[in-house]
C-alpha cells in the first residue's frame, strides 16, 4: 500500500534529493537560456509570464517524491494553460514565434514522467502520460516539428521508466522467492535434524537406562544382602545416585524428543539445587572440599541458580576424574548483582584413573562456557600457578532479555 502524502519523506534518499535538486536547477537554467533567445510574451501578464510558469514547473520537481499526484496534476494544468494560450490568446504564456516550436508542454515534463513511475501506480502514470502526450503532439494539427518531439518528451520517458520499474519489481520478486526457498530448505534440514535427534535420544534412553537400571538393582541387592553397615550405606548411595541419574536422563531425553531449544534457559530439567550441597557430596566420596559461602542465595532467579549448580557440579566432577588425591575449594559470593563462584583444586597426587578420565566427551568446559554466556555471564577456566586448576564464573542475578527488562522464568522476583 502506498504511503499517504503526509507521511512520505521529502526524498527517499540523499542521492535522490541531490538528483532532483540538480535536475530542477538545470532545467531552470535551460529555461532562462531559452527565454533569452525567445521573443518575450506580449500578453497582459507581462513579458516574463512564460518564464515564471516554466520556473515554477521546474522547481515543483523537488517535491515530486513527497507530493507525486499533486506535482503531476500541476504539470498537466500548466500544459493545459500553455495549450489554451497557444490556441486562444497567443503570446500570453507562450511566445508567438518561439525558437523551439515543439515546446507545447513544460520543459521538465520528461523528468517528471520518468520519476512518477517510482511513486505512483502504472495506471495513474499512463493516464498522466496520455494526457500530456495528446497536448504535446496535438493530433488535430499533425506536424513534423511538433508530433515527434511531443512523443519523445512524454510517451517515451513514461514507457521506458515503467519498463525498468517493472523489471526491478520482477527481480525483487525473484530474489524474495529464492530467499523463501532457501528458508524452506533450511527448515526442512532442521526438521530432519530434529527427527534424527529424537531417534538418537530414543537409542540413548534404551541403552543407558538399561545399564543404569542394572546398577541400581545390583546396588539395592547389595544393600539388602550385606551385613556390613558401611557397605550397605555405600550401596544405598549408589542406588540413590543411579535413580537420580535415571530421572535426569528421562528429562533430558524428553527435551530432545520434544525438539526444544537446547540452551541454558531450557536444558535444565533438574530441580534447582544448592551448589553448597555439592561440596558435602564431594567430601562423601573422599575429596577434601572446603566451602565458603557469603551472601543470600535467594537473590538469584531459578535459571541462574541452575546454571551455578551445573558449573560447580561439573567442576567438582572434573576434580574427581582428573585430579585424584587433590583437595578442592568452593567459593560462593552472592550479592545484589548476582553471584561470583570459584572452584579450585590442588595438583593431583596420583595419575587419573583411565576408566574415569577417558569416559568424558571432552566438551564439558566448552558447554559450561556456552551455558554461562547464554545468560550474559562470564566464564574462565585454566591451570593455576603451583599446580592445580580453577573454574570460575560471574553470573547475573537474573537473565537479561533483549528488551533490557528483568527476566525471571521461574516466577520469582529479585
Amino acid at each position: 500500500m502506498a504511503e499517504r502524502a503526509g507521511h512520505r519523506p521529502l526524498w527517499p534518499s540523499r542521492s535522490d534529493g541531490f538528483w532532483l535538486v540538480f535536475a530542477a536547477l538545470a532545467f531552470c537554467g535551460l529555461d532562462v537560456v531559452m527565454y533569452i533567445f525567445d521573443p518575450p510574451t506580449t500578453g497582459t501578464l507581462g513579458p516574463a509570464a512564460g518564464l515564471i510558469l516554466q520556473l515554477i514547473s521546474d522547481l515543483s520537481l523537488i517535491l515530486l517524491f513527497r507530493f507525486p499526484a499533486q506535482v503531476a496534476g500541476f504539470v498537466v494544468v500548466v500544459a493545459l494553460l500553455m495549450l489554451a494560450s497557444n490556441l486562444f490568446t497567443p503570446g500570453l504564456l507562450v511566445p508567438v514565434d518561439p525558437v523551439v516550436t515543439s515546446r507545447t508542454v513544460p520543459t521538465v515534463t520528461p523528468v517528471v514522467l520518468s520519476q512518477l513511475a517510482k511513486v505512483l501506480d502504472r495506471r495513474t502514470v499512463l493516464i498522466v502520460a496520455g494526457i500530456l502526450a495528446v497536448i504535446a503532439t496535438r493530433p488535430w494539427q499533425p506536424s513534423w516539428t511538433i508530433t515527434p518531439f511531443g512523443l519523445l518528451s512524454t510517451a517515451l520517458p513514461a514507457v521506458v521508466s515503467l519498463y525498468f520499474e517493472a523489471r526491478k519489481q520482477l527481480l525483487r520478486s525473484l530474489r524474495d522467492r529464492a530467499e523463501r526457498a532457501e528458508r524452506e530448505q533450511h527448515l526442512l534440514a532442521e526438521q530432519a535434524r530434529a527427527e534424527e535427534r529424537r531417534r538418537l535420544a530414543s537409542e540413548m534412553h534404551d541403552v543407558v537406562t538399561h545399564r543404569l537400571s542394572l546398577m541400581v538393582l545390583h546396588a539395592g541387592a547389595l544393600g539388602v544382602t550385606s551385613h556390613d553397615e558401611a557397605v550397605r550405606g555405600a550401596a544405598e548411595d549408589i542406588r540413590r545416585e543411579g535413580a537420580l541419574a535415571l530421572d535426569e536422563l528421562r528429562d533430558l531425553v524428553g527435551v530432545l524428543r520434544n525438539g526444544a531449544n537446547l540452551d541454558a534457559r531450557t536444558l535444565s530439567p533438574t530441580p534447582t539445587g544448592d551448589p553448597a550441597s555439592l561440596a558435602e557430596e564431594s567430601r562423601s566420596v573422599g575429596v577434601p572440599t572446603e566451602l565458603s559461602v557469603t551472601g543470600d542465595p535467594s537473590q538469584l532467579s531459578p535459571t541462574v541458580a541452575r546454571t551455578a549448580y551445573r558449573v560447580v557440579q561439573e567442576a567438582l566432577t572434573n576434580v574427581r576424574k582428573h585430579a585424584p588425591g587433590s583437595s578442592a575449594t568452593v567459593d560462593l559470593r552472592y550479592h545484589s548483582g548476582g553471584l561470583e563462584l570459584s572452584v579450585r583444586n590442588t595438583a593431583a597426587a596420583s595419575p587419573p584413573d583411565p576408566a574415569l578420565a577417558g569416559k568424558g566427551s571432552g566438551a564439558g568446559l566448552a558447554g559450561l562456557r556456552q551455558r554461562v554466556e547464554l545468560i550474559s555471564g562470564r566464564f574462565d577456566a585454566g591451570p593455576v600457578p603451583g599446580g592445580g586448576f580453577r573454574v570460575g564464573a560471574i553470573l547475573p542475578a537474573y537473565v537479561p532479555t533483549t528488551e533490557g527488562a528483568h527476566s525471571d522464568p521461574g516466577g520469582r522476583g529479585r
